[in-house]
């Protein structure tokens, strides 16, 4: 068990240190040399931090989504650990990216919100993973629950194909600043553009990981709990 744990800590170690460590002053180096937009100014340079966000947001509730079916299907609760994981993984991510949007929208729109297709529909999303959350997280946690929030995060990951292409169906005002033909970003920022992405991935990728590794630490105290109530051994003499 102990060489179990010990052969996997180097893995995720070596996420950890090569996303914080190595990605994350490269990420900054080359988000500070990259042009700055003629319109947007610096605040244009958020878009290294936005949009990178958003992608690790669907790479954590994706996760989420896919870990709950696996626990549908073998009702096994390393997938329900990791299926949490992903999901207050995701909220995190999906926190900063509310944050970071509306500066944005600010400078672009002249408002820090609208009703925007995609807006909306990443609303939606974040909505629906903080029910999730909120259902984990009332009151004792039985088999029943876990199967709903399952249910309900394998729901709203269908959410994700109706943010991507909801400019293209709706014509909202949210820009689409890079897509299969090409991007509307000087070759310059490319560089600072994909480091930043390399760094969201092996972040949110490490951060499940530890999360999921604490959630199965939780589990294992509470059946080690359940077990010795049911023996008597919590009984107040």
């Amino acid at each position: 068990m102990n060489r179990s744990k010990a052969a996997r800590t180097p893995g995720l170690l070596w996420l950890s240190l090569g996303s914080s460590v190595l990605l994350a002053p490269l990420a900054l180096y080359r988000i500070a040399i990259a042009p700055v937009e003629a319109k947007m100014g610096a605040v244009q340079k958020l878009f290294y931090f936005h949009l990178p966000t958003w992608y690790a947001v669907y790479v954590a509730f994706g996760a989420s989504a896919l870990f709950s079916a696996l626990y549908l299907y073998k009702r096994d609760d390393r997938w329900d650990a990791l299926a949490v994981a992903g999901a207050e993984v995701g909220m995190v991510f999906g926190t900063v990216g509310f944050i970071t949007g509306p500066f944005w929208a600010r400078k672009a729109w002249g408002v820090w919100w609208t009703w925007d297709p995609r807006l909306t529909t990443t609303l939606l999303l974040f909505m629906i993973f903080f029910a999730y959350l909120v259902l984990r997280g009332f009151g004792s946690l039985g088999e029943v629950e876990k199967r709903f929030g399952a249910a309900l995060a394998i729901i709203g990951v269908l959410d994700i194909p109706v943010i991507k292409y909801s400019v293209e169906r709706w014509r909202g005002t949210h820009p689409t600043v890079v897509t299969g033909k090409g991007g509307g970003m000087h070759p310059d920022m490319y560089p600072a553009y994909w480091t930043s992405i390399a760094f969201f991935m092996t972040l949110v990728i490490a951060l499940v990981w530890i999360r999921a590794r604490v959630e199965r630490i939780r589990q294992r105290v509470a059946a080690l709990e359940l077990e010795a109530a049911e023996r008597g051994l919590l009984d107040e003499s």
